[in-house]
């Protein structure tokens, strides 16, 4: 059995449960991921273009993913609390923007327009022109892309990756939820009390009822923008109510998605949002409401027409999960709902 990184002393067993995917294992507690000699932070340059961002490392770690019993605003779905171990892995500062996303549907017209089309099944596909104004007239360049669906982000994060050299993709739940904790076990990366969430969070109490530019804000402690609010951000995860309650210490590196297009997990609360749902523990599911304006048949499998409040960061992890590796989409037009 391959254990989930390079290191010594581990045992694995792999579970299949509803077709979800966990990856059980007893770690020694003198064996830790390694970090590459070059982990620091660095910026992108996203290639035919003159944009970049920046990803901030972060050291990999155990911590308690969930919230208390007690915790005000919890949600059955966010316990019960249990051990996670996660690799050191990198993070996109803020969230990607419309610049950027830009590059690649500009890519994906320019291709359309010559009639090439990409087959096979590591061909990389582009979105579809949206129904209506993807951005909701909140505006593109600097503004975090939104409304598009999680299939659509995984296919970004692909085709980012062929593009620099570098295997970039979402994050997982636990590396989400551990890099918005950033060390600390409240409610919020401040705290518990909300009290100060404006100083650190776009939510429905100060945003101005839209989306605003990444970096506004306070970071966290690990230098991460808008990990509170703004966007609800995607991760891999398929959405599993009773997640946790399937999980022993030590599991739950990733809930592996299928082909159905919901419901996927999307974490972080937005500028829609108030204050309990911006917890560094909530979680949201994706559902057909989210499309319920896309009047095509089948809808949309690249945008979601309600989705105003769902963004996403990509990560990048120099120790791999072997699961994870080359992971990609496997919803197509034909996908279940």
């Amino acid at each position: 059995m391959t254990p989930l990184s390079p290191r010594p002393m581990i045992r694995m067993a792999v579970l299949a449960t509803a077709g979800t995917l966990w990856f059980c294992g007893a770690v020694a507690a003198d064996a830790p991921v390694a970090a590459p000699a070059d982990f620091k932070p660095y910026t992108e340059s996203i290639p035919e273009s003159k944009l970049s961002f920046d990803l901030v490392p972060i050291a990999g770690g155990k911590f308690q993913m969930g919230s208390p019993a007690k915790e005000k605003g919890r949600q059955k779905d966010e316990g019960p609390q249990h051990e996670v171990e996660v690799h050191p892995f990198w993070m996109s500062k803020t969230e990607v923007t419309w610049d950027e996303y830009g590059v690649y549907t500009a890519e994906g017209n320019r291709l359309l327009l010559k009639g090439v089309v990409n087959e096979g099944p590591d061909a990389i596909t582009y979105p579809t022109p949206p129904y209506a104004d993807e951005t909701f007239g909140y505006g593109k360049n600097k503004q975090p892309a939104i409304a598009m669906t999680q299939h659509a982000a995984m296919s970004y994060a692909r085709w980012l990756s062929k593009k620099t050299g570098k295997t970039y993709r979402l994050p997982t739940e636990a590396e989400w939820e551990y890099a918005c904790r950033a060390g600390t076990t409240t409610a919020y990366s401040f705290g518990n009390s909300p009290k100060t969430l404006g100083t650190y969070a776009w939510f429905a109490g100060n945003a101005a009822k839209r989306p605003n530019v990444g970096g506004g804000k306070k970071p966290n402690a690990f230098g991460l923008f808008d990990m509170h609010g703004n966007l609800a951000e995607w991760v891999i995860d398929q959405y599993d109510a009773e997640a946790y309650a399937k999980a022993a210490p030590g599991v739950l590196p990733v809930t592996i998605p299928g082909n159905r297009r919901y419901p996927h997990v999307a974490r972080g609360g937005s500028w829609t949002d108030k204050d309990v749902s911006l917890r560094c523990a909530a979680r949201r599911a994706s559902n057909k409401e989210w499309s319920k304006q896309d009047p095509q048949n089948p809808q949309s499998i690249w945008w979601h027409t309600e989705a105003t409040n769902v963004g996403f960061r990509l990560v990048r992890v120099p120790n791999e999960y072997p699961a994870l590796k080359d992971v990609k989409s496997k919803i197509t037009e034909a996908s279940p709902y």
